[in-house]
């Protein structure tokens, strides 16, 4: 699926990955791109419509819903990441309320105008949710709950001809990860990678260099092969 001529929309679209999203999209030709963010900032280009999304506010979700008449791609980049472990169920609560949750209701509430176009949903996760990291550990728990939740939604939605596209990023530059002492991706790279992937229709998106450290075992793998066999399981 190329992007030139499509209709987009990018939750958490305000800054890092999700506003270099909305760019890379327009760069490619996109026809509308509606930047999703709970407080959404104006835009220079015509194409570019903002859109105020809380993915935890089911008002907000349906009022958006409602909006966007027609819509090819959704890209669930909205996220919450805290430094913090697994002694206080609140915070667990609150990364899986954005994390799984928010994801959750938006593709619900946007898979009327999927289904019509055949679109795709392309998910920003983590490479944690393939293993934790002790210090992202409420996150690293909500991205691994994500991550299930899309290849379900892989599974079952494939015979309506939506697509469904797990990311499963490494270090990007931003503000969630910034007081890191690592190596990181910048925004700008993960985003025209993403959207490579999509292009090629790959269904695990591995978008910087760490993560594509692991792309091979991870697509040749046996958890990869036994998720196939679940899938065609009906």
């Amino acid at each position: 699926m190329s992007i030139a001529d499509k209709t987009v929309l990018v939750t958490g679209a305000s800054r890092g990955i999700g506003q270099a999203l909305v760019e890379e999209a327009l760069r490619r030709g996109a026809r509308r791109v509606y930047a999703a963010a709970r407080r959404p900032a104006a835009h220079p280009d015509e194409r570019v419509t903002p859109l105020t999304l809380d993915v935890t506010d089911a008002a907000q979700v349906r009022a958006a819903a409602d909006r966007v008449g027609s819509l090819d791609v959704l890209v669930n980049n909205a996220g919450l990441a805290l430094f913090d472990g697994l002694g206080d169920r609140a915070t667990l609560e609150r990364h899986l309320a954005v994390n799984l949750f928010g994801t959750y209701a938006v593709t619900e509430a946007f898979l009327p105008q999927l289904t019509s176009s055949r679109g795709a949903i392309v998910n920003n996760l983590s490479l944690n949710a393939l293993a934790p990291l002790p210090v992202l550990a409420a996150y690293s728990v909500s991205k691994a709950a994500a991550f299930s939740l899309t290849q379900s939604l892989r599974a079952s939605l494939a015979e309506r001809g939506v697509r469904v596209h797990a990311v499963l990023t490494g270090p990007v530059d931003t503000d969630m990860v910034r007081a890191l002492d690592i190596p990181k991706a910048s925004p700008q790279s993960v985003a025209q990678a993403i959207f490579d992937a999509v292009d090629r229709g790959e269904e695990d998106i591995f978008p910087d260099p760490l993560a594509q450290s692991l792309a091979d075992g991870w697509r040749n793998g046996a958890a990869k092969a036994f998720e196939r066999q679940l899938a065609g399981l009906r």
